[in-house]
Order: structure tokens, then sequence, then C-alpha cells
């Protein structure tokens, strides 16, 4: 500090971080270049939806993430945070449609707020690292990987039930479903049949469950809970006509193969085809059917709900 010049008596935030964060800027004090003669630190934060502006948790997570990155800084490592927008989704075209508007307007026009909140932060940032997933120059790297995926026989298309919000009609995760209603909507999560496609993760199963052993470092309680959710079952997978139709089978998996012949009922799920076909001329089939698909469909959820049945 210049002894010329008498500390002030108070913090005026508005002037001193102003000034600051304009040094900062003309020296490119958070810009990260190529520098061989140090170590690397890289710092990628969850990037935030552009749903219009920050709140106390975005500033949270942010300043964690800041703080991380200028420690690094100061033990001599060459740092990048970039910054990034997660900018495709339903709620966008939904609030398109409820403001009139397009969701391209309204998703930059929201990024180009948020943006500014970010910067009065002072957080150590690269801006010139900066993009959106809505924009071509992002995506196109995701239809080019699943495209490959595609062409290697790993992608594949099937029927999953998912959890429907039919208010926002879309589809949404386990944890965006609290106490049954979706968590921006509030609606009665239903659960619907759809078309998916899906990465043929499993084609490597066994190889993932073979090199946990080759992991001594991790902790053996680490460890298990990969291998509990790989979830390697030894069985036989073996089929049941059907009473009605004998040229249609109902295929099951056991890893009991010498309990077979001791079998006195099936049970299928609401939303199997066979349930659907059963309650075409079945109200009471229909009803509970329907009842069913309110439910959630997370493992937890289906594990502690009240068992019924048909």
């Amino acid at each position: 500090m210049n002894p010329a010049m008498p500390m002030q008596d108070k913090y005026t935030p508005a002037d001193i971080e102003r000034a600051a964060q304009q040094h900062w800027d003309k020296t490119g004090a958070a810009r990260a270049v190529e520098d061989a003669t140090k170590p690397k630190y890289y710092c990628l934060s969850m990037f935030p939806y552009p749903s219009g502006k920050l709140h106390m948790g975005h500033v949270r997570n942010y300043t964690i993430g800041d703080v991380l990155s200028r420690f690094h800084k100061m033990q001599g490592f060459n740092v990048l945070q970039p910054m990034g927008w997660d900018a495709f989704g339903m709620p966008a075209e939904n609030a398109a449609l409820q403001n009139n508007v397009p969701p391209a307007g309204w998703t930059y026009s929201n990024i180009d707020y948020m943006r500014k909140q970010l910067q009065s932060l002072g957080f150590a940032i690269d801006w010139e690292r900066e993009f959106a997933t809505c924009t071509p120059e992002y995506y196109r790297w995701e239809q080019w990987l699943f495209t490959r995926l595609y062409e290697k026989g790993l992608v594949y298309k099937k029927l999953g039930t998912v959890n429907w919000d039919p208010v926002d009609h879309t589809v949404l995760a386990n944890e965006q479903v609290i106490d049954g209603r979706g968590w921006r909507s509030g609606a009665l999560i239903e659960k619907r049949e759809i078309p998916m496609y899906y990465m043929k993760i499993t084609a490597y199963a066994e190889e993932l469950l073979t090199e946990l052993d080759n992991l001594p470092g991790w902790p053996e309680q680490v460890r298990l809970m990969q291998k509990n959710w790989i979830g390697k079952s030894t069985g036989v997978r073996f089929a049941f006509p059907l009473a009605d139709n004998a040229d249609e089978k109902l295929w099951v998996f056991t890893t009991r193969a010498d309990t077979i012949m001791g079998v006195t009922f099936v049970a299928v799920a609401a939303e199997h085809p066979l349930a659907t076909k059963a309650a075409a001329n079945n109200p009471e089939l229909a009803a509970f059917i329907e009842e069913c698909k309110k439910g959630g469909v997370a493992e937890a959820d289906i594990a502690t709900m009240e068992k019924k049945g048909c």
C-alpha cells in the first residue's frame, strides 16, 4: 500500500470491487494459457440452467469452485475455470409458450443477465472459454458421438417406464419427483411406457467388474458398491407358455433354477403388455393399472410402497 494514501474509513464495495475487477480483466488474471512449466488444475463447476436469475444456491456453488481455483493459482498451478450454460431443456420451451417469445431469445436474454450477475461476484472465470449447450457448435459433438455409438451397435431402442409430467409434457428424473409430484409444475406424476434410446453399457459390465479388483487404492466399501451397481447375476432364462395362447410365452429369469418345478404363480408388472391385454375387458384391472401409474419409478420408492396386486 502507498503510505501517502490513507486507508479509507469505509469499505465501499461498489467502488473497490469494480476497480479490482477492471484490473483483473485488463491483466487477464483468470485467462488460461498453455504453460508446460506449471502443473494443470481444471476446475469445472456444474453449469447453471439459464432460468433468468441467479439465487443464493448458485452463489454458494460457484464460490466453492472459485476458492479452489484461487487457492491452486496461489500454489503455482496453471488454472482453468470455465463457465457454460446448460441451455437445452423443456422449461425454455414452456416459458417461451407462456410468454409468447421464441425459446432462443428467452434463453439468450437470461444468459446475458446471469452472466452479468456472475461477473459482478468477481469470480476468477475465464470468460473466453464460455459456451452454451444449445448452440450447434456444442451439440454437434453430442450428435457425432451418438451416431458413432449407433453405428457400433452400442445404441438401441426399446420401451421404457418413465416419470411423465402431464403439465410440462416431459420426462422427469426420479430426483425431480417430490412426493409424487413434478418439482416444477407440481402436477401428479404418471408412469408411462415410451420408446427410448439406450446405450449398451452392459456390453462392458464384465470388464468393469473384473477391473474393480485392480483398484487397490479404492476403499473396499466403494468397490463393493460398484459391484452391486453392476449387479451381475448368474442364472437361467426360461419361458412359461400362456394358457390361452401356447405360441405366446412369458419369459422370466431366475438365479435359482432348482426351484422352477415349485412355481405356483407368476406376477407381472402393471405396465406389462400382458396386463394391458387383460385389462381390455376388465374394468377393475384397468382401474388398478391406472392407479399404479401414479407411483414413482425410483427403486427406493418401489421398495417402500405398500404392495398391491390384482
